[in-house]
């Protein structure tokens, strides 16, 4: 076990060296830069090219790169020039709300689509099988920012139950901090319901017809011990891995759901340093999301062996 993790860390490397090339590649082409966004559109050439120079920007991209990777490995990921910090202190204290709403978002989602999902695929071909799979298909085909401003408009603006927008620090009270978070969370864990919901019913039904199911119910077991033993646990490795990617992507790609709630999170913060040019924030973010990514799908393969112990970590079949 010990050597799969190592193996698999050490697999990971790759993969961000060509995240970070890719982003690094793309804010280099751009036009514009951190002095245009420093000394406003009314600066002369001049003046640009003596900043760019200060800030080392002038250098071939190689030069530049490895310097900035260099950096990465030494733990300097460079300086903000407009939050007078420094990029790991800026994801630091902006990654917890975005932490915190993917936590919430992700509960939700499993509480609604685990069970409907075990249930659709249980009672396959019944009306309640249908509703299942209309509803996570209307999930699925509604965009995010329309569900979130039906729910700001419902729950905020005509019943007045939840604050429409805003972010409330954990340090201000679990209750307060969980009232602001409940819209942007079910927001994004309907979505993610939808499609863990329909993954779960594929899941299931790939087990529940299987031999060895006919085998518990034949011995006289109990249905929902078939259903939950025999049936969840053998589906348990696809539906770990689909857990897994929606949690992802909550963590990395909840920009739109944080800038309609105004939520100073991760989304927040790189819209911001798009808009100013802040290239050293941009290049952290994306470094550090694709890193957050990477080490969810490294902890999903480590739990398969705990869910089916079939399944031989690091071992050849």
């Amino acid at each position: 076990m010990l050597s799969y993790i190592t193996k698999r860390i050490l697999s990971l490397i790759p993969t961000l060296l060509v995240a970070s090339l890719v982003v690094f590649l793309v804010i280099y082409l751009i036009p514009g830069g951190p002095a245009t966004a420093i000394l406003g559109m009314e600066a002369t050439a001049e003046e640009l090219a003596a900043l760019n120079a200060e800030l080392g920007f002038d250098r071939p991209f190689f030069e530049q790169y490895f310097d900035w990777m260099g950096g990465v490995f030494r733990g300097e990921w460079g300086q903000s020039y407009f939050l007078n910090m420094s990029v790991l202190d800026a994801i630091g204290e902006y990654f917890w709300p975005t932490f915190s709403l993917a936590i919430f978002a992700e509960l939700i989602s499993l509480v609604m689509s685990v069970p409907m999902g075990i249930i659709a695929a249980y009672k396959r071909g019944t009306i309640v099988d249908t509703a299942a799979v209309s509803v996570s298909l209307l999930g699925i085909a509604l965009p995010g920012f329309l569900l979130s401003m039906f729910l700001m408009l419902l729950f905020g603006v005509n019943l007045k139950w939840l604050p429409v927008a805003g972010y409330a620090d954990i340090s201000r009270g679990l209750g307060q901090h969980l009232r602001y978070l409940v819209l942007p969370a079910l927001s994004l864990g309907l979505v993610q319901a939808a499609y863990i919901t329909r993954m779960t019913r594929s899941s299931m039904l790939d087990t529940l017809y299987m031999n060895y199911i006919r085998t518990a119910r034949a011995k006289g077991l109990k249905e929902a011990s078939v259903v939950l033993v025999y049936g969840l646990k053998n589906a348990a490795p696809t539906i770990l891995t689909v857990i897994g990617q929606c949690f992802g992507s909550l963590v990395t790609g909840s920009i739109v759901t944080e800038s309609i709630f105004n939520i100073p999170g991760l989304g927040s913060l790189i819209i911001s340093a798009i808009n100013r040019r802040d290239v050293f924030v941009i290049q952290g973010v994306v470094l550090f999301v694709t890193l957050i990514y990477v080490l969810v799908n490294l902890v999903v393969d480590l739990l398969y062996g705990c869910v089916d112990p079939r399944i031989q970590l690091g071992r050849n079949k």
